[in-house]
């Protein structure tokens, strides 16, 4: 480690960068920025008898940072943690971190240039690109912290397979788009993933170890260099909460609750919205929201 190196983590240690942490959303939270947060800030320190210590800190929406150092005690792990995430959150105060109609049309334009699709693509919400530009719109006025957290819905939706199955009962990518920009992840979305798992671990015995396995490489990986982890944290805990019910006696039983739940929420709303209303597709080329 060069002498340079060494004042600036001498400098960051010095300064608390925890306390700076909670004090940052905590104005945010005063200016009504920020509302109805049960904590602030969340902690998380992975048990271990030995260096290196991890830990990972949950900011108000869902945001995940962890340390990328090699941390030799649990406060330097915190620390560090706590810097990375800081950090994260005052770049995202910058204006060009914030999703304006601008930002909407250089980022399609670039999403096109890097795919098959082309620039009309972008009105049609059926195609890859369309969806994207949907989902931009409807986060217009949001930071990217914010669009993150929403994308990560998303995200776990593809891993799991439930867009597929969406896709599949001929679901509109708008309306799955509309339905799941507007709702958070929680215990009970959590708790339908981790039954997909286990019935994915009926057909494929051994296949959960394996998946979870990988979670955790990727959460490692992710986390050393720095990146944002819900999604990848979220992984493996849906993983772990699926492998612990993976001997239960009343697996099938909950088989059978989770077929009869899984989509009702989304079926709700679109009885309430027409009840003649059935979900079509729309020409989509079959492609994920992704």
């Amino acid at each position: 480690m060069s002498g340079a190196d060494s004042d600036d983590d001498r400098a960051f240690k010095d300064l608390n960068v925890v306390g700076m942490l909670h004090k940052f959303w905590e104005q945010k939270q005063v200016a009504g920025v920020m509302m109805e947060m049960e904590n602030l800030v969340v902690y998380e320190s992975i048990p271990s008898p030995s260096p290196p210590f991890i830990c990972y800190v949950t900011l108000p929406g869902g945001s995940c940072f962890g340390n990328f150092k090699h941390c030799y005690s649990k406060a330097e792990a915190r620390r560090d943690a706590a810097r990375v995430a800081l950090m994260n959150s005052t770049f995202n105060e910058l204006p060009c971190r914030r999703i304006t109609p601008e930002f909407i049309s250089h980022s399609v334009k670039e999403a096109v240039s890097t795919t098959s699709g082309n620039i009309a693509d972008a009105s049609d919400p059926s195609t890859s690109i369309g969806a994207y530009c949907l989902m931009l719109k409807l986060n217009t006025g949001k930071t990217m912290l914010e669009f993150q957290e929403i994308m990560t819905v998303f995200q776990l939706l593809h891993w799991n397979g439930t867009l597929k199955a969406f896709r599949d009962m001929r679901c509109s990518r708008q309306e799955v788009i509309q339905y799941y920009s507007q709702q958070r992840l929680d215990e009970r979305t959590r708790s339908h993933m981790a039954l997909d798992w286990l019935q994915k671990e009926l057909q494929s015995p051994g296949l959960l170890s394996q998946e979870l396995q990988l979670a955790v490489k990727e959460l490692g990986e992710a986390r050393r260099t720095g990146r944002e982890l819900r999604f990848y944290k979220e992984k493996k805990e849906i993983l772990s909460l699926a492998l612990s019910h993976a001997d239960a006696e009343d697996l099938e039983e909950e088989m059978s609750w989770k077929d009869e739940t899984e989509f009702d929420c989304l079926e709700e709303r679109t009885t309430d919205t027409n009840e003649s209303c059935q979900f079509h597709s729309q020409g989509s080329d079959g492609d994920s929201l992704e």
